[in-house]
């Protein structure tokens, strides 16, 4: 990969979007291309299509979502859908259209069934039901990496899709409303600390796991499977451990300094009880991830302290 070819990083604006534009500007590339969602909507396939025949694009990493946790996901079922199938659709379509050799598209550790045997191998995609709390955007995602599938099959292209795991790290969504579980749960520790140490309610009982990945590592994987031709068309990206709900909790509770109670409300929804992401395959090919949880917690909850003034929220 020469250090001047044409990069289009799509959603480079989001967490995982500037963390890979941050990692190759690090490592020489100067190519880089961006644009805002003000700048070009990618719902809107002309557009689209129009952007791709104007900037002779050699790469496009598909950073682009719609996204959100259990709350955001249960009640905008149909934009977490429909709009995240059409940005990636627009994007796939327009590549392969103008010429675009190397595809690398970001799904999600929930494309795979909700009762999958653990760790979750990539050749479980598609043998049982969803989770149904995030199935809409499950199914968009399973859409993406079919679609990446099928061109890689009849045009001998190389589009893969990396499947993360949860990911957080700076520049992440602390909107309570829409947010996922770890960035709300350490805005909420700090608000609390800051409310003389009020204490902190939190979804469920504590018990389901989850695995956890700084986006840091997740740049990283990405521009692995940009300078490398990775042979298999779907891979697991994840740190390979898990931890509890209140493990967790626990962590970020130790790091934001909150001394406070923790209640757990039992009636409140908290999705499949373990989702664990067997990451073989890219051990096998070269990647693992290198930032542990509470460490990578610290680097978040840093950058939140720096920037909670200009924070927005997100809606939908």
């Amino acid at each position: 990969m020469r250090k001047n070819t044409k990069i289009y990083i799509a959603g480079h604006r989001g967490m995982v979007g500037s963390a890979i534009w941050r990692l190759l500007e690090q490592k020489g590339y100067d190519n880089l291309i961006g644009r805002s969602s003000k700048e070009l909507d990618l719902k809107n396939q002309n557009k689209v299509q129009d952007f791709f025949k104007t900037q002779n694009i050699e790469v496009v990493i598909d950073a682009a979502a719609k996204v959100g946790g259990i709350l955001a996901n249960n009640d905008y079922p149909y934009q977490f859908l429909m709009e995240n199938m059409q940005i990636q659709n627009n994007l796939i379509d327009a590549s392969l259209k103008h010429g675009v050799d190397k595809f690398i598209f970001l799904g999600s550790s929930c494309v795979y069934p909700k009762f999958a045997k653990q760790p979750l191998k990539e050749e479980y995609l598609l043998t049982d039901s969803l989770e149904p709390t995030n199935q809409w955007y499950a199914l968009a995602k399973i859409s993406g990496v079919m679609a990446c599938k099928a061109i890689r099959e009849q045009f001998n292209k190389d589009y893969v899709s990396l499947m993360p795991t949860n990911l957080y790290g700076t520049q992440d969504n602390f909107d309570l409303q829409t947010s996922h579980v770890l960035p709300a749960m350490l805005r909420k520790f700090h608000e609390a600390k800051e409310n003389n140490n009020a204490p902190v309610t939190l979804w469920g009982s504590g018990s389901p796991r989850r695995e956890f990945l700084f986006v840091d590592d997740m740049a990283k994987a990405v521009i692995h499977a940009l300078e490398n031709k990775l042979p298999e068309y779907v891979y697991n990206v994840g740190s390979g451990v898990d931890v509890t709900i209140k493990a967790l909790a626990q962590t970020i509770q130790r790091v934001t300094g909150h001394a406070g109670d923790i209640v757990w409300d039992a009636s409140m929804p908290e999705g499949t009880p373990r989702k664990l992401m067997d990451v073989s395959k890219m051990k096998e090919v070269g990647w693992s991830y290198t930032t542990n949880l509470e460490d990578g917690i610290k680097q978040t909850y840093d950058w939140f302290l720096q920037n909670k003034q200009d924070l927005k929220e997100v809606k939908f």
